[in-house]
């Protein structure tokens, strides 16, 4: 493997695969903050500790007795260029916080990306486990089996009362940061959504855009996470996020039935014309694509479209995204080439399944 191989790539295993509910939800994720004991947190540490930490993680992954997820690549992020970190943040693989303010960090990603543990972010090891679909206890066992496994050669830093610790005192406890990815459209179309999410932070969740605190939620999909760590076991952590999220999900068919009954040929009509523009245009901005992207999904969830898969939607969002299609043309553009990019590469890609 190489670095290469990760940026050439837009879908990741786990992406092209159908998990359950995977209609609105498109992943779940588990990460768990851990820290090496008696060593600086990564907001206070030199270069050469930094240095130790990465070594010390090569080594400990490079054992035999640890193959269950498969070969890990080791890439370190002062070796990358802007435009290569760029690419790993859209795919999900890393933080932007590990590719914009994390100089001595590093990541280990296995060959189908479905496990990323970044090194030196925030805190000196965040394990992060992606899977399809509504998965989240299946994404916890496995980020616990690599947690285990390191806590087995690695000293971490843990206190009696409080728990792992942590840079960020919201992190200490657990550590676990759960989170699921959904497509909202019906929410957002019926116009239910904003009061949704203020009911979902009272519960001591958090909804976010695509790429997490900070981001907008492009083409309609949010991101809702646990905030709480302290005080709360991994399980209920889970527990509760998938009870809000079942929720979620109900609303949102719901909202898509409704929208049928009430407004069946004025959403047939969004969705057709959001497929002409995609398949048609020769410039479209990074928002205009995510909103038909959107749709588009729509249309194919709900049956109006029949012969595209879901998985092209799914290609086509990373695809789009300003560092793809720069490390696709082999360098910067401006805003305005981007645009242009954008648009032959779906007329391109649609194109392609429509001649299969």
């Amino acid at each position: 493997m190489s670095l290469e191989r990760f940026l050439k790539t837009a879908v990741s295993s786990w992406m092209s695969e159908e998990g359950p509910d995977s209609d609105i939800v498109l992943s779940s994720r588990i990460r768990l903050a851990r820290n090496f004991k008696d060593y600086k947190f990564p907001t206070l540490f030199s270069h050469e500790e930094a240095k130790v930490i990465i070594v010390n993680m090569e080594e400990t992954i490079g054992k035999s007795d640890f193959q269950k997820f498969g070969q890990m690549e080791l890439l370190k992020i002062d070796e990358m260029q802007p435009l290569q970190k760029r690419v790993l943040v859209e795919k999900h693989l890393i933080s932007p916080h590990l590719a914009e303010d994390s100089p001595y960090g590093a990541v280990l990603l296995t060959e189908n990306e479905e496990v990323s543990i970044m090194i030196n972010e925030e805190d000196h090891i965040r394990i992060q486990c992606l899977f399809p679909g509504l998965q989240l206890s299946e994404a916890l066992d496995a980020a616990n089996e690599i947690d285990d496994w390191l806590e087995s050669n690695i000293q971490y830093a843990f206190d009696e009362k409080h728990g792992y610790l942590t840079s960020c005192p919201t992190n200490v406890g657990t550590g676990l940061r759960a989170s699921v990815m959904m497509h909202l459209p019906g929410l957002i179309l019926t116009q239910q959504i904003s009061r949704i999410i203020p009911a979902i932070n009272q519960l001591g969740l958090v909804v976010r855009g695509i790429y997490g605190e900070g981001s907008e939620a492009l083409g309609n999909i949010f991101q809702i996470s646990n905030q709480i760590t302290l005080g709360k076991s991994e399980e209920d952590i889970g527990r509760d996020l998938k009870g809000v999220v079942s929720q979620l999900i109900s609303q949102e068919r719901s909202a898509r039935e409704a929208l049928r009954k009430t407004s069946n040929i004025q959403l047939e009509d969004r969705i057709f014309r959001s497929l002409g523009v995609l398949a048609n245009s020769r410039i479209i901005e990074s928002k205009e694509a995510a909103r038909c992207l959107s749709d588009v999904r729509l249309g194919i969830d709900m049956g109006y479209i029949e012969k595209l898969p879901k998985t092209i939607l799914n290609e086509l969002m990373i695809l789009t995204q300003p560092g793809f299609l720069q490390q696709y043309a082999g360098g910067p553009l401006r805003p305005h080439e981007r645009d242009i990019r954008r648009a032959g590469l779906i007329r391109e890609r649609l194109k392609m399944e429509q001649e299969k």
